[in-house]
């Protein structure tokens, strides 16, 4: 049975939030069945010298997941998340996240989700179960 949860938004997402001071802002469009992003990390983002941290990485592939299920009016949050990463996301250069939903059920939808980078070398690649919640009508 699902559990009541109201997913509410202020615009304060770390992620996407434009009244978050130290959020990264960032824009999401659906293109050809996927919710695609784009982000460029910048030193504050780091962990070693010149390496986006990963914790950076993970954040921004779940949000690509999570708002997707979201932007088609389901009311869900992330109840498993799986990061393999690939190679290291390098400061300062672009990185393309992708969401899409594999697969969905009465209780979840099943999401997966990848970064590349300028060439199209995978920097990391993501799994996630996004599980139904009772509440309000998720936020569009």
């Amino acid at each position: 049975m699902a559990r009541h949860l109201e997913l509410g938004d202020d615009n304060c997402c770390f992620v996407c939030g434009k009244e978050n001071p130290i959020g990264l802002k960032l824009k999401f469009d659906t293109i050809g069945g996927e919710y695609v992003t784009y982000f460029t990390p910048e030193k504050r983002h780091q962990g070693y010298v010149g390496i986006t941290h990963g914790g950076i990485v993970s954040t921004v592939l779940d949000e690509v997941m999570a708002r997707f299920v979201h932007s088609l009016g389901h009311n869900a949050v992330t109840g498993e998340i799986t990061v393999r990463f690939k190679r290291p996301a390098a400061v300062g250069r672009r990185l393309k996240f992708v969401g899409r939903i594999d697969e969905e059920n009465s209780r979840m939808l099943m999401t997966s989700a990848n970064a590349t980078d300028e060439q199209g070398v995978v920097i990391a690649e993501a799994s996630a179960k996004m599980v139904k919640v009772a509440g309000n009508e998720a936020a569009r």
